[in-house]
């Protein structure tokens, strides 16, 4: 069994989802099953746990109990695998974004800037499109969407007209390759500039934020009235669409009213403040840096009936 890191904020997490031993409830990264072996431990017979991940590596972590089912797929098609297991409505839903630990430690992968490789960056092995093809085929317009977008990139365009030159004379194919090419681009300083290359990058590989829109604007429909939704973020453009999506229940943040001028929500913030790691864990796990913990709960209402 792989030797993976401890999950983030895994008690606030747990202690969000509010679990009723009885219910049902979702991971939406198994990941090492970090997060999915404590709630399942707190679930009894009667209870049970669905947990995505299109990942095939985490196969190798599965855990082995009667009331857990793992699914090999993005977690935007949940709603597709819940009917198909005649699941109407669930307890909770749990979301830890990004990129795992493994996936970053795993040179093959091609997820960080220091782990060497291919410029790959796929989560799903399967996947046709890697950095590689963004890299090689994509329009500069496209280009300069993706790194202002999803990295915040001040030179965006700088780069994209850059990477489209280049290429025309060699491909790009290894993450030593790209970052020898961006040493004459950096502004400011250098690991947090390849960071937001890197993290644009990785986020249209994998087509992040439209997955995360459609697993927020489904959970309307799964959660019971009471149930929570517990999602970690890693970045500020996960953040904002997660702040936004609880407070008003879309992704714009615009909270509409009914002819009475009531507001028309479908969630209670639980924490009106965004959840950080303590300084014990921060210490222990490079990965809580950035991490940003929201929880909401379904009201009772349901607003879309």
């Amino acid at each position: 069994m792989t030797n993976y890191h401890t999950p983030v904020m895994l008690q606030e997490c747990l202690e969000g989802l509010n679990i009723n031993p009885s219910g049902i409830y979702i991971d939406v990264t198994y990941g090492a099953g970090g997060h999915s072996k404590p709630i399942l431990n707190r679930l009894d017979a009667k209870g049970h746990l669905y947990s995505f991940d299109k990942d095939e590596d985490v196969r190798r972590n599965l855990v082995d109990a009667a009331n857990f089912t793992f699914i090999h797929a993005d977690f935007r098609y949940i709603h597709r695998f819940l009917r198909y297991y005649n699941v109407s409505k669930v307890d909770g839903i749990l979301a830890d974004l990004g990129v795992s630990s493994f996936q970053l430690d795993s040179s093959d992968r091609g997820f960080g800037y220091m782990s060497g490789g291919e410029l790959n960056m796929r989560m799903n092995k399967g996947a046709t499109i890697t950095a590689a093809t963004i890299l090689n085929t994509y329009p500069e317009f496209d280009l300069v969407a993706i790194f202002s977008e999803y990295g915040e990139v001040r030179n965006s365009k700088t780069l994209a007209k850059r990477i489209v030159s280049r290429r025309k004379a060699k491909k790009f194919s290894t993450i030593q390759d790209f970052i020898e090419f961006l040493s004459g681009l950096i502004l400011g300083q250098r690991s947090r500039y390849l960071a937001q290359v890197f993290q644009a990058l990785r986020i249209e590989v994998n087509k992040e934020m439209f997955a995360l829109q459609s697993l927020l604007e489904m959970s309307v429909d799964f959660l019971k009235p009471g149930g929570r939704l517990v999602v970690m973020s890693f970045h500020s453009l996960e953040d904002r669409m997660v702040k936004r999506f609880m407070k008003a229940g879309n992704v714009a943040g615009e909270i509409e009213r009914d002819m009475y001028g009531k507001p028309n929500v479908p969630f209670k913030l639980i924490n009106k403040k965004v959840i950080v790691a303590s300084e014990e864990e921060l210490e222990l796990n490079s990965r809580s840096k950035s991490a940003k913990l929201r929880i909401a709960e379904k009201l009772q209402i349901d607003v879309k009936s």
